[in-house]
C-alpha cells in the first residue's frame, strides 16, 4: 500500500491578518514542506510577528471564502498538541526568562508551556530524561542548575532552544534569534541552527539579518508591508538590488562559505 504523502508544514492561502484596524497580513499565501529549511526575511513592521502569531494561534485571519489556513495538515488546533509539534525560540519568550529558575527547570517548563516549573506542576521521570536528553543535545549540560539570572543571554537563548527541542518537535521556529546577543553568542546559536538542520529538524527562520539565515537555509520568502515580494532559491532571491529594495536603502552584500553578510 502507497504511503500518503506527509501534509506540509504550512498552508496559508489568501489570508487577511488584521492587527486592530490595520491590515498586517493581506492575501498572504505560503506553503511551506514538512521537510523544507526556510527562511522568512523582511525589515521590522513587514508583518513576519503577526506571521508568527498566526502560527502560534495568537492571531486568526478573517473568515473569507478563498482563505484557508493548515499546520501539519490540520485547520484547526488545541494549542496545546501543536506546541508539542511545532517548537518555538522567540524574543518575547526570552523576556519572560528571567529570574531564578534554572536551565533544566527552563527546559521542563516547554512541557507546561510556561517558562519555569511552579508548585502546580509534576514532573515525571520521563519529562526529566528528555529534558537532560535536550540540554546533552546542544552541549548545555553544565548550565542544568545555573540559574537563568546568571547566564549570558547566549547561554540562554541555548537553553531556550533546548526547551522548545524537548518535546522533539516535527519543526522549530525561531523568531529572530540572534537578536540582542554579541558576536560569540550569535555563532553559537547559528552553529546549532545549522546542527539541527543537518540532523532532520525542520526549521524555520524569521527575521531581518541577513546574517541569521544559515547554510543549510536553501528557500528564502521576502515579506514587505504584510505580502510576500519574493519566493524562492536562495541564490536567486539573495541578490543586491531586491534587498535594497526591500529594506530601502543602499546596500552592499557578501558571501562566503554559504553565509551572507549585507551593510
Amino acid at each position: 500500500m502507497e504511503k500518503a504523502p506527509t501534509p506540509p508544514l504550512l498552508d496559508f492561502r489568501n489570508l487577511r491578518v488584521m492587527r486592530g484596524e490595520k491590515i498586517a497580513l493581506d492575501d498572504f499565501s505560503l506553503r511551506i514542506r514538512a521537510d523544507e529549511h526556510v527562511a522568512i526575511l523582511g525589515p521590522n513592521g513587514c508583518g513576519k510577528s503577526t506571521l508568527i502569531k498566526a502560527i502560534t494561534r495568537e492571531c486568526y485571519p478573517l473568515a473569507l471564502p478563498e482563505s484557508s489556513m493548515s499546520i501539519l495538515g490540520q485547520d484547526s488546533w488545541d494549542v496545546f498538541s501543536l506546541r508539542s509539534l511545532l517548537g518555538i525560540v522567540s524574543n518575547d519568550l526570552m523576556l519572560s526568562c528571567t529570574g531564578d529558575a534554572c536551565g533544566r527547570d527552563v527546559v521542563l517548563s516547554g512541557f507546561f508551556s510556561s517558562t519555569a516549573i511552579y508548585p502546580n506542576h509534576t514532573v515525571d521521570p520521563k519529562q526529566l530524561e528528555m529534558a537532560e536528553a535536550a540540554l546533552a543535545e546542544l552541549k548545555i549540560s553544565h548550565l542544568a542548575d545555573r540559574p537563568v539570572c546568571e547566564m549570558s543571554s547566549g547561554e540562554a537563548r541555548r537553553v531556550l532552544i533546548a526547551r522548545a527541542l524537548v518535546h522533539k518537535p516535527r519543526a522549530l521556529l525561531f523568531d529572530e534569534p540572534c537578536n540582542s546577543l554579541d558576536l560569540a553568542a550569535q555563532q553559537k546559536v547559528r552553529h546549532t541552527m545549522s546542527a539541527l538542520a543537518r540532523s532532520g529538524t525542520a526549521i524555520m527562520l524569521v527575521t531581518h539579518e541577513l546574517a541569521d539565515i544559515v547554510p543549510e537555509i536553501q528557500r528564502v520568502v521576502l515579506m514587505s508591508r504584510g505580502h510576500i515580494v519574493a519566493d524562492g532559491p536562495k541564490e536567486e532571491i539573495l541578490q543586491v538590488e531586491r534587498l535594497a529594495g526591500l529594506f530601502g536603502v543602499s546596500v552592499e552584500m557578501a558571501r562566503r562559505d554559504g553565509h551572507y553578510h549585507l551593510w
